[in-house]
């Protein structure tokens, strides 16, 4: 989809961000400026007033310093602008290389976390799951659509890396409960936890209401309090981020992981896979 037929482009506080963000960044680095799209809940759905503006650049080949150093001032500059969704920017410049071939995911490259004003090396973005929403949910900014630049994504590799990214996320957070000791990122997981199964039953990734609508018909009533919760906690994650959860909640957190891992495995099994991640080596 374009912007101009996306609702961003009709919203008066989102619209010059994005306008500043590819102005900016397209000026900065010139010849090696390929595009600019969105993904994540802007891609997927029920993108609200609490959801991240999560942004890919692409560029022919990986920054240079001097490129480097003039986006990190430019972002600085764009984070204070007066529209607040200035510092709701999340994303990545992603060389074409690694765009283009999702086995070349998990490699660093720079990237804007949430609420940041610097770029930093990070493999945040750089997974199957973003490529896939990228190249068949992506919002064009400007440049070409990016299925022409990203190769075609298997559904049993997509399936594969959406349960692998959580379960090892899991074993982190069996290892340290702390992991998810705060109240944004306890909300975030049982979010993400829900998601992941509906994503693995459809064989593509939707959104996090979605999944979240779609475990409370799955699992039993017992859980539905803890994922309205979830879904409700989401507003100032700048104020939830530093909140400690309650401490209730994390354990319940702790079994719901675990029982949305034994049914991802159970519906990878039905669908003929061997899943394995670190957490089944541990």
């Amino acid at each position: 989809m374009n912007i101009k037929d996306h609702p961003h482009y009709q919203n008066s506080e989102i619209k010059p961000v994005l306008d500043l963000l590819v102005e900016g960044s397209r000026e900065i680095l010139d010849e090696n400026f390929i595009g600019a799209w969105l993904q994540g809940s802007s891609a997927t759905g029920h993108f609200d007033g609490h959801s991240d503006l999560d942004f890919v650049i692409g560029v022919e080949r990986d920054l240079i310093e001097e490129e480097l150093e003039q986006l990190q001032v430019f972002h600085s500059h764009l984070y204070e602008q007066p529209s607040p969704w200035a510092k709701h920017l999340e994303g990545s410049y992603f060389p074409r290389e690694i765009l283009q071939d999702y086995q070349r995911s998990g490699i660093e490259i720079w990237y804007l976390d949430h609420g940041r004003t610097n770029l930093e090396r990070s493999a945040h973005d750089n997974t199957i799951v973003v490529k896939w929403i990228l190249r068949e949910k992506g919002i064009v900014l400007v440049g070409p659509d990016p299925s022409t630049l990203i190769d075609p994504i298997p559904v049993s590799d997509l399936r594969l890396d959406a349960y692998r990214t959580y379960a090892n996320w899991a074993k982190v957070i069996f290892d340290d409960p702390q992991e998810i000791g705060s109240h944004f990122y306890q909300t975030f997981a049982v979010l993400g936890y829900s998601r992941l199964l509906n994503d693995i039953r459809r064989g593509e990734i939707g959104s996090k209401w979605a999944g979240a609508e779609w475990a409370k018909t799955q699992f039993d009533p017992e859980w539905h309090d803890l994922i309205d919760r979830a879904w409700l906690g989401r507003p100032n994650p700048a104020l939830t981020s530093k909140t400690p959860a309650d401490a209730n909640d994390v354990q319940r957190t702790i079994e719901f992981i675990r029982l949305c891992l034994d049914e991802a495995r159970r519906l990878l099994i039905s669908f003929g896979y061997e899943p394995k991640s670190d957490l089944d080596a541990a």
